[in-house]
């Protein structure tokens, strides 16, 4: 069980998660949606902190270890003139038995083209490939949905969908609900640096009219007074 408990994190005088509590179950993938700026990645850097600082983030009673984590951010990096293969090859001892070959034809990247050719979207693929392959307890994925075209959406929901059969505890950040509600076993809202609420997929169906309408509450008389 991944567990956090009151956590608080401030740049300068603002709190961006206060008090923040969430716990996740292996076998099931968990999504955390919210506003862009609600800090969504904020808390996914503070699960992946190294040296580790928050005693209050735990998985399976102990403080998280970077060890046990796989990490996608939400910007990927690479080496320049680096090819496909080559950046795979930079993990392949990590994961032997990982077929990435199989796993680049599966997503369509070239891997024998430079990496610098690539569109977002490739970029994003093959980031995603090597994320997937490391085989870690605790997988966090910070919107892997972006840059992805809709082919591609449906096999990384599959994918994450047979990690989580093999006992993963996957955390899924979006600020697209469509994106997610698929393949979650439950959906929190992240609002005000805490957890707002949690739907299960009973609830998914009011969980997009809840949040348009905490839209339209807030944003409703600004739009008007500037389209008149």
């Amino acid at each position: 069980m991944f567990t956090i408990n009151n956590l608080t994190i401030s740049y300068g005088s603002k709190n961006v998660l206060s008090e923040l509590s969430f716990s996740a179950g292996p076998g099931m993938i968990h999504g955390i949606a919210g506003y862009n700026g609600a800090g969504k990645t904020t808390l996914l850097n503070a699960i992946y902190s190294v040296p580790h600082k928050f005693e209050t983030i735990r998985l399976n009673g102990k403080v998280v270890s970077r060890s046990s984590v796989a990490y996608l951010e939400s910007d990927q990096f690479f080496y320049p003139n680096i090819s496909g293969r080559d950046f795979l090859n930079l993990f392949k001892s990590r994961n032997a038995s990982f077929d990435y070959n199989h796993a680049c034809s599966i997503f369509n990247v070239p891997i024998d083209k430079a990496v610098d050719s690539y569109s977002t979207g490739m970029k994003k693929k093959l980031a995603i490939i090597v994320t997937l392959s490391l085989n870690k307890e605790l997988v966090l994925l910070d919107e892997p949905f972006n840059g992805l075209d809709l082919e591609s959406v449906y096999i990384l929901q599959m994918a994450l969908k047979k990690l989580a059969s093999k006992g993963k505890t996957i955390i899924v950040t979006s600020h697209i609900i469509e994106s997610i509600v698929p393949i979650c076993n439950t959906i929190s809202i992240l609002a005000d640096g805490k957890i707002a609420r949690t739907y299960l997929p009973k609830d998914y169906h009011s969980l997009t009219e809840d949040m348009r309408s905490n839209f339209e509450f807030e944003y409703c008389s600004a739009v008007e007074s500037v389209f008149k």
